[in-house]
C-alpha cells in the first residue's frame, strides 16, 4: 500500500526547565486516507491553543482535494491555491502530508515532496493548554468541517524538519529527531506515546480499529483535553495553579471547553433512549448539541440537535411528543439583524426515530418576541407554551395556547403565575421553565438569573399556576443552574442542570418525587451504582469533639461515598473532603441541628482564594454598579425528624462536588484546590462529640462518549 506523507507543520519549542515547552517553529505529520476526494474543510491534525486561534492540516476547503495549512481567518494561509497539485488518492491509499512552519514561512509537503511555500505576516505560540484535534478543523468549527477517512500516524515535532527528514520518515516508526507528540493507535488507545497531551476524548463515531483513527466525517474527531485547565472565570486575579482535571463520569463538554451557557435542553425519553440536548457555542454563535443514553450512564453522541438559520441562535427550550407520537423541539430563536429575522419563540419536528434530524417550522417564529425560554407540552387536546419572563422588566412570564394540528397558530392568554410568593425576590426572572405533575400537585421549576435553579409547588388550573410555596434549589455561592426534566419510561421524573464553572458540565441526573411533606425529593438514580469499583467501608467509629477522625486508607478525588452520621450532642457535625494532610486544604460538609441547615464550607476549598463563591449566579441580572459579595459557604434548609441520622450521600469528581441529604435535599459546588494531596477525608464534630455509624466508598469509573450505532435503534 502506497503510503501519502503530508508534513503540515513544524513546532519549534522555547525550552524551559520547568515548565512545559510552547511551541512556534513546529511540524505536523500524518499518514491519511481521504475517504472521498469531493469532501470539504476537514482538518486532520490542528493544535488550537483554546482561544480561536489555530494551525492544522486541512483538506479541501478553499479548493477541493487540495491540502493547505489552515489557520484562523486564513491569517497563515495562502489563498492563491491555482498552483497545487489535486489529490487523487484512493480511498484506501494512506499518503504522508507535511506542512513545516519556520519563521514566517509555511511549506507543505507531500509524500516528502514539495507541494506548496508561502510566507505570511505573522506566527504563532501555543502554549501549554493548547489542545490536539483530529477530524474537526477548529475546536470553533461546526460538525460540517470534519474530515471522513482515516489516519494511520499522526505527529507534532518542536522544530522545523527538513525535507530530508520528513521523506526519511516511516508510518508507525521512530524517528530522529524524536517527535514532541505522536499518535501511532497500535495499541487500540488514542493515546500520545510521547506523553506531551494526556489521552484523547473520541467524539461521535470516531473509532480505533486495526491501528488507525477512523473518522465518519459527520461530526466525529478526535480530541485531548488539556492536561491541566485552569478552573477560574476570566475576572479572576492570578493566584496558586489550580489543577482541574476533566469530570470523568459526569457528562461534560465534548470538545472539554468552556460553554456558557451549557443549559441542558430537548430532554426526552424516545424510543427506549434518554436524549439531552444542551447549548454549545461555534463561531460565537449558539447550537444545541445532542447526546442519548439508555442506561444514563454511558453516553452517545448525535449531530447537533438545533443550528442558528434563519436565526442568529439558538436559545433555551424543551422537547415535547405532539398528537402525532413526534418528537417536537420548542425553542428560542434569536433575531438577526442583518436579515430582519424577528426574535420568537419557534418548533422543530423530529423526521426519524433516532432524533437526529428535525425541520424547523416554515410558520417560525410561532410566537413572535414573547419573552424567552419557552416550555411546551400537549394536555388533552391543546398545547400550552410558557414564555419566560422578568416581572423587574415589566415582561413576566405568559401562557400561550394552541389548538391548530399544524403548531403554527398561538394564542396569547396572559400571565403565567396568578401571583408570587413572599420569597421571591423582584429582580429574579422566571426563565428555563418546566411545567409537569409530581405527586398529586404541579411543580413550575425554573430559574432567577441571580439565584440560581429553584421551584414552585402549586396547581396548573383555569389556564395559570397558583404557587403555594416556593423552594430553592440553588443558594448564595452554590453552582445549579438551568434545570431540565424528563418523564421515563419507568414513571421516574428525572432532571439535569447546569454545573457552573469551566468545564462546562451537567450535574448527575437526578430523581424528583414528591415528599408527603409537601417539599420535592431528590435522589440520584440507582443507575450509577454501575461506575462503582474498589468497595471500601467503616463502621462505628467514634468523633470526638474538635478532633477530626481520618477515614484511613479512604481518599480520592473520583469517589462515591455513603454516610451515616449520628450527631448526638455536637452543635455541627460532617464530613471534609478533598483535604489535604496538614488540613490547610479542605471542603467539609456540615450539619447543624440547631439552625435545620446543611452546609457547605468553602473558606479553605482552595489556597487560590480567588475562586471563592459569590452571592449571585449571573452578575449581568444585577443592577449597574451593584456588587457581588464573596460568601464562605452555601447554606440549605435541611430539618432532621426526632432521632432521624444524617444521611449523606456525596459525589466527588474533580472539580463537582454533589451532596443529596436525606433524599430531600441537594447541593452542588464547584471545587479547586490547588494540592495533589488534597484528597484526603476526615469526620469531625464541634461543640460535642458525633459517630460515624457507617461509610462506604467506591472510586468511580469514568462513563464515555461512544458513537451511535444507527443500525440497532
Amino acid at each position: 500500500m502506497k503510503h501519502f506523507f503530508i508534513a503540515l507543520v513544524t513546532l519549534q519549542s522555547v525550552v524551559h526547565a520547568a515548565e512545559p515547552a510552547a511551541l512556534k517553529d513546529k511540524t505536523l505529520v500524518v499518514w491519511v486516507a481521504p475517504a472521498n476526494l469531493t469532501q470539504r474543510g476537514g482538518g486532520v491534525l490542528t493544535i488550537d491553543d483554546q482561544k480561536t486561534h489555530f494551525d492544522g492540516i486541512v483538506f479541501g476547503e478553499l479548493t477541493v482535494a487540495k491540502w493547505m495549512a489552515g489557520s484562523d481567518f486564513y491569517r497563515r494561509t495562502s489563498k492563491d491555491q491555482g498552483g497545487w497539485s489535486t489529490e487523487m488518492a484512493k480511498a484506501d491509499t494512506f499518503v504522508q502530508i507535511a506542512i513545516v512552519y519556520r519563521g514566517t514561512q509555511v511549506t507543505t509537503y507531500r509524500d516528502g515532496k514539495e507541494y506548496s511555500r508561502h510566507a505570511n505576516k505573522e506566527s504563532l505560540e501555543f502554549g501549554k493548554d493548547s489542545a490536539v484535534v483530529m477530524g474537526l478543523r477548529h475546536l470553533e468549527a461546526g460538525d460540517g468541517a470534519c474530515f471522513a477517512g482515516a489516519i494511520d500516524d499522526a505527529r507534532i515535532y518542536n522544530t522545523a524538519l527538513s525535507a530530508e527528514q520528513i521523506a526519511a520518515m516511516k508510518p508507525n516508526a521512530p524517528s530522529e529527531p524524536k517527535p514532541m507528540a505522536w499518535w501511532n493507535f497500535e495499541n487500540g488507545k488514542a493515546q500520545d506515546v510521547m506523553g506531551a497531551f494526556p489521552e484523547a476524548r473520541l467524539v461521535g463515531n470516531a473509532h480505533v480499529e486495526a491501528g488507525r483513527l477512523v473518522l465518519d466525517g459527520k461530526g466525529s474527531y478526535l480530541i485531548t483535553p488539556p492536561s491541566v485547565a485552569i478552573a477560574i472565570k476570566p475576572h479572576v486575579a492570578a493566584g496558586p495553579v489550580v489543577h482541574d482535571p476533566m469530570p470523568v463520569y459526569h457528562f461534560t463538554s465534548p470538545t472539554g471547553k468552556d460553554c456558557s451557557p451549557f443549559d441542558p435542553n430537548g430532554a426526552v425519553f424516545y424510543k427506549g433512549r434518554y436524549h439531552l440536548g444542551y447549548i454549545f457555542q461555534d463561531n460565537g454563535r449558539h447550537y444545541w448539541g445532542h447526546a442519548s443514553t439508555k442506561d444514563l450512564v454511558h453516553w452517545q453522541m448525535h449531530p447537533p440537535m438545533l443550528a442558528p438559520g434563519p436565526e442568529s441562535g439558538i436559545f433555551s427550550g424543551n422537547a415535547f411528543v405532539d398528537k402525532r407520537g413526534r418528537v417536537v423541539l420548542s425553542y428560542h430563536g434569536l433575531g438577526d439583524d442583518k436579515t430582519h429575522y424577528p426574535a420568537g419563540n419557534c418548533l422543530a419536528i423530529a423526521q426519524d426515530e433516532d432524533l437526529n434530524v428535525f425541520k424547523k417550522l416554515a410558520a417560525n417564529p410561532v410566537m413572535k418576541n414573547p419573552g424567552w425560554d419557552p416550555h411546551t407540552w400537549l394536555e388533552g387536546d391543546t398545547y400550552y407554551s410558557i414564555s419566560g419572563g422578568n416581572p423587574g422588566s415589566g415582561r413576566v412570564a405568559s401562557l400561550y395556547t394552541c389548538t391548530d394540528d399544524t403548531l403554527a397558530r398561538w394564542d396569547l392568554l396572559g400571565p403565567l403565575m396568578s401571583h408570587d410568593m413572599p420569597d421571591v425576590f423582584a429582580n429574579e426572572d422566571i426563565s428555563c421553565p418546566d411545567l409537569f405533575k409530581l405527586g398529586g400537585k404541579h411543580i413550575l421549576l425554573c430559574i432567577s438569573h441571580v439565584r440560581g435553579a429553584r421551584y414552585y409547588v402549586g396547581r396548573f388550573e383555569n389556564h395559570q399556576f397558583h404557587p403555594e410555596a416556593h423552594f430553592r434549589m440553588n443558594w448564595p455561592g452554590g453552582t445549579c443552574f438551568a434545570p431540565e426534566t424528563l418523564l421515563d419510561g419507568q414513571g421516574r421524573r428525572i432532571m439535569w442542570a447546569w454545573v457552573l464553572g469551566s468545564p462546562s458540565t451537567m450535574s448527575l441526573p437526578r430523581v424528583l418525587t414528591m415528599g408527603t411533606d409537601g417539599v420535592m425529593h431528590i435522589e440520584p438514580p440507582e443507575e450509577l451504582s454501575a461506575l462503582r469499583k474498589n468497595a471500601q467501608s467503616l463502621k462505628d467509629i467514634d468523633v470526638p469533639e474538635d478532633k477530626p477522625v481520618a477515614a484511613r486508607g479512604i481518599a480520592g478525588d473520583c469517589k462515591e461515598l455513603l454516610i451515616t452520621l449520628d450527631p448526638r450532642k455536637a452543635a455541627t457535625c460532617g464530613v471534609k473532603v478533598r483535604r489535604s494532610a496538614d488540613g490547610a486544604e479542605e471542603t467539609a460538609i456540615t450539619y447543624e441541628p440547631a439552625r435545620k441547615v446543611l452546609r457547605i464550607e468553602m473558606d479553605k476549598a482552595s489556597l487560590n482564594k480567588s475562586t471563592k463563591p459569590r452571592t449571585y449566579a449571573m452578575t449581568f441580572m444585577l443592577p449597574k454598579g451593584a456588587e457581588n459579595p464573596e460568601v464562605s459557604a452555601q447554606e440549605a434548609p435541611l430539618d432532621l425528624k426526632p432521632g432521624e441520622l444524617l444521611n449523606l450521600h456525596i459525589y466527588l469528581d474533580h472539580s463537582i462536588l454533589e451532596v443529596f441529604a436525606n433524599g430531600r435535599q441537594c447541593l452542588t459546588q464547584r471545587l479547586w484546590p490547588t494540592r495533589a494531596d488534597s484528597t484526603g477525608i476526615a469526620f469531625f464534630a464541634r461543640g460535642g462529640a458525633a459517630q460515624l455509624k457507617s461509610l462506604e466508598a467506591w472510586d468511580m469509573c469514568s462513563t464515555s462518549l461512544s458513537p451511535l450505532n444507527l443500525a440497532k435503534h
